[in-house]
């Protein structure tokens, strides 16, 4: 693992990892509407629009090598705050008629860069008792 890996503290390699993730989703052709969207105690990393739908991402960031996924991170308890978050930004910006769905970035810090792996429909909210 390299040196850049050891030293950058958790929260600077997390905003890393969001700006990595919008550039990845940049260029497959998402339109990024909002980053680090905020509502009381509700937060979005990533509110976008691929083509009509309305795409909340999740970004997960992790150093290679560690024990956990970026996956791991978004456990039931995580998905219930991003639909609840989800259901604040619909709405406040009356987009309750729009399609959405919930994906998620990982990100891993090899070190020497950012890869971003990105997944459609991470989870399902069907059948989630929000």
């Amino acid at each position: 693992m390299g040196l850049i890996s050891k030293i950058i503290p958790t929260r600077r390699r997390g905003d890393l990892g969001e700006q990595a993730a919008a550039r990845f989703l940049l260029a497959k052709g998402f339109r990024i509407l909002e980053r680090n969207w905020r509502y009381r105690q509700w937060e979005l990393d990533l509110v976008c629009r691929d083509g009509d739908t309305i795409v909340f991402v999740e970004v997960k960031t992790r150093r290679a090598g560690t024990m956990t996924t970026p996956a791991d991170g978004l456990n039931r308890k995580k998905q219930t705050r991003l639909v609840k978050a989800a259901s604040h930004y619909l709405t406040k910006n009356d987009l309750w008629d729009e399609p959405c769905r919930f994906d998620l970035a990982a990100v891993i810090d090899t070190g020497h860069g950012l890869d971003v792996e990105h997944m459609e429909n991470a989870f399902d909210v069907s059948g989630m008792n929000i």
